[in-house]
């Protein structure tokens, strides 16, 4: 990429690595500062790789249904997990693609550093 000077890279962080667990609720400590620490190497590696047009951004899903998650939602339900979410449900198949595509095409061209929440509004309450 460098040398092309032109490239985009996506990074899946977590909403995880945004910020804390509630008291009593999960606990997810190395979880949480592994997606964390991606949130920041997201925001140095655009610094870093803009001069030679590269853009570097990150999705931070929140709930998803998926094989890591089947745990978390047994234990607490998905309709609990729902609950928390303005949009009042879970993230679904088709969710993360326009995100995805926004970073990964010229139309983000002007976008770097930058952490999406898709997370149905959970990290705005």
């Amino acid at each position: 990429m460098i040398p092309r000077r032109y490239g985009r890279i996506v990074i899946v962080a977590s909403i995880a690595g945004l910020r804390g667990n509630a008291p009593g609720t999960m606990k997810t400590i190395a979880y949480n500062t592994s997606k964390g620490a991606l949130v920041n190497f997201t925001r140095a590696l655009a610094s870093e790789w803009g001069p030679h047009g590269i853009t570097v951004n990150a999705l931070a899903p929140g709930f998803f249904p998926s094989k890591m998650t089947r745990g978390v939602i047994a234990q607490f339900g998905a309709d609990t997990l729902a609950s928390g979410s303005p949009l009042q449900r879970l993230g679904g198949d088709e969710d993360l693609k326009g995100a995805a595509l926004l970073f990964a095409s010229d139309a983000g061209r002007h976008i770097t550093g930058q952490i999406l929440a898709v997370d149905g509004g959970v990290t705005a309450v």
